[in-house]
């Protein structure tokens, strides 16, 4: 969400039509940012039962932001918003007379994406979707309120028709990689084959499904990186397991770029993503990818190429693609894209 703000925020202020954002922490000393602080409701999220219950907290995070922005709105044309964040806000911009409510979409359809959750927790029960009733429904008033609705994949776009959004509000939208996600120098030799995993550490995410197929790949050097936090007690607890039970899973925070720089293979075996930029960074530094028929990644994967699409919660598809990769590496041997434009 942070990348697409903020390519939509530079996007705007290019073409000289951005009055103003808002955001939970913007960009140092911008007289146009606005923030809306989180941290000043961190107390209520740690009190029962919202301590335990992780969709309710995420919801509740997204509604207060929500509130917070529509309280200090002023007249604008044209608002965009995110999904989850947006409700309160565009009919506040309605009522001041604004003449066209953007939402960005950054996943499937919101009904699509609890059905998936529901397919996940049922193989992996110990974490906790980010999905409750009232984001369901929020997200659904979103959709219906809006003009356009920004998409970043043609996974999205179906999803969306298919949960009977017209056609004429969808509109995509690609995003650009950092420039700085780009190859080494030079690649280390005779290193572990290394798979690297960005982003969220949650089941929804596919991460019990490469831990499980990680622990077939038959190199006692191998090496798993998941760089991310889990938002739940429960993913924790599973993932402190799982090193405790094999020590060549390592969990590591902050930039992505140096375990990119010696990855052999970036695998996000999610159970559903509207695009996924994590596994664009890789593309973009040379990294072959593993992404699941339910991401919009998949749309810029070459088969055998830059990488493989598998199906989700597979954990078989995941260990013999893996394998694949091992016994032919394909690391800086295709050219590199630094946008979500379909590359076929």
């Amino acid at each position: 969400m942070g990348a697409a703000l903020a390519e939509l925020v530079e996007t705007a202020r290019a073409s000289g039509q951005l009055a103003g954002y808002f955001s939970s922490q913007s960009k140092a000393g911008d007289p146009l940012g606005h923030d809306i602080p989180l941290a000043q409701w961190r107390g209520l999220f740690r009190v029962p039962p919202l301590r335990y219950r992780h969709a309710w907290r995420d919801y509740l995070a997204g509604e207060l932001f929500d509130r917070a922005v529509a309280s200090r709105l002023t007249p604008c044309d044209r608002l965009i918003g995110f999904n989850g964040r947006a409700l309160h806000t565009f009919l506040r911009a309605r009522a001041l007379g604004c003449h066209e409510l953007v939402l960005e979409s950054g996943t499937p359809h919101i009904e699509q994406v609890w059905q998936r959750h529901i397919e996940a927790h049922a193989l992996y029960p110990f974490d906790q979707t980010w999905v409750c009733s009232a984001t369901r429904r929020k997200y659904i008033q979103e959709y219906e309120i809006a003009d356009i609705i920004l998409y970043q994949s043609d996974y999205t776009r179906k999803s969306l028709i298919d949960a009977g959004i017209p056609e004429h509000k969808l509109q995509r939208r690609t995003q650009p990689v950092a420039p700085r996600f780009a190859p080494p120098a030079q690649w280390p030799q005779n290193g572990p084959f290394v798979v690297v995993c960005v982003g969220r550490l949650q089941v929804s995410k596919g991460i019990p499904v490469l831990i499980d197929a990680f622990g077939q790949i038959p190199d006692p050097k191998a090496e798993l990186i998941l760089i991310g936090g889990a938002a739940t007690d429960g993913m924790e607890r599973y993932l402190k397991a799982c090193v405790a039970a094999d020590p060549r899973i390592k969990i590591r925070p902050g930039d992505p770029i140096p375990h990119l720089h010696r990855a052999d293979v970036l695998a996000h075996p999610s159970f559903e993503d509207g695009l996924a930029l994590a596994p664009l960074e890789a593309l973009a530094c040379g990294v072959p990818v593993i992404v699941t028929e339910d991401t919009g990644m998949k749309e810029s994967v070459i088969e055998g190429v830059n990488g493989f699409i598998v199906p989700r919660g597979n954990v078989a598809a995941l260990v013999e693609k893996m394998n694949e990769i091992r016994q032919n590496p394909l690391r800086g041997s295709f050219p590199t894209v630094h946008s979500s434009a379909i590359i076929r």
